[in-house]
């Protein structure tokens, strides 16, 4: 059973597997059809295609982020079409840097299935492989999934704002990692969300630090010394990751369980969430 990684060559063995459901994450904020039509113009064959506005997110409302967690039933029908059920193997991949795939693999440990891996390096390392592409989609047959979401994984808004307002976060009690570049999280650069800055007392700590210029992740051992600058001592049981959606702060929990540190939890609404309410407090700066 593969949890985290799966390296090109692995998947390779085994993308004509029916026990192997392999679903292409590929997205774009920019060019939200870009995924799929990417998909469209060639995938790793058998691959079926989770776009993260449509399938990976519920609907927006006004209190939301940009990308609230859909319904555990409505996944659960989404993983049941895509053939999934409890001794399917999932692999997910993106374009490079797990940061969309790792929503994917995080959504699926919330509801309770465990049996998912993120291609290590994403589509362009399996091009640069030199490995088979697909025009098209994959028979697979549909499936029941039975979804028993995990408790505790998920932390709210309202527990973020507690955990301010109680000095939890200015302890250390609370560690809120965002995983938002530098400058954005210091508030200089922000063109994605109507507010710049971060939440107080958060730390930063960007998703694109635990890859390689080729979107590879780095090794285990680098993973956790890197993270181990960040935790301060802590466990990483204190983490609860965060970004400017709820989607790359997953890249994070994944880098931290690569790293063998567990039991960090998800601020699912992250910023754009946050900042729906103008109570709520604004930092600036590093």
């Amino acid at each position: 059973m593969l949890t985290t990684l799966i390296e090109p060559s692995e998947l390779a063995a085994h993308f004509a597997d029916l026990d192997w459901a392999i679903v292409d994450c590929r997205f774009d904020l920019a060019r939200p059809s870009w995924g799929a039509l990417a998909w469209a113009a060639g995938h790793i064959p058998n691959a079926l295609y989770a776009d993260l506005d449509r399938d990976l997110s519920g609907a927006r409302t006004e209190h939301s982020g940009r990308h609230p967690l859909p319904a555990s039933a409505d996944l659960a029908g989404l993983f049941g079409r895509f053939g999934i059920d409890a001794r399917v193997q999932v692999i997910a991949y993106d374009q490079g840097s797990g940061a969309l795939a790792a929503r994917l693999w995080w959504l699926l440990r919330w509801l309770g299935h465990r049996r998912v891996a993120v291609l290590n390096g994403g589509f362009a390392a399996w091009e640069r492989a030199g490995l088979p592409v697909s025009t098209t989609p994959g028979p697979r047959a549909a499936r029941q999934f039975a979804a028993t979401p995990a408790q505790g994984l998920i932390v709210s808004t309202a527990q973020v704002a507690a955990a301010l307002a109680t000095g939890a976060l200015e302890r250390g009690e609370t560690l809120l990692v965002d995983a938002r570049s530098a400058d954005r999280f210091a508030g200089e650069n922000e063109s994605l969300d109507p507010v710049a800055g971060h939440i107080p007392g958060a730390c930063n700590h960007p998703f694109a630090s635990n890859h390689d210029a080729r979107g590879r992740l780095l090794t285990a051992q680098e993973l956790r010394s890197a993270w181990e600058a960040t935790l301060r001592g802590r466990p990483a049981r204190a983490v609860v990751a965060m970004c400017g959606s709820g989607v790359t702060a997953c890249h994070n929990l994944l880098a931290l369980e690569v790293a063998g540190l567990s039991g960090a939890r998800l601020y699912a609404g992250s910023w754009s969430e946050w900042i729906r309410d103008p109570a709520n407090a604004v930092a600036r700066g590093p």
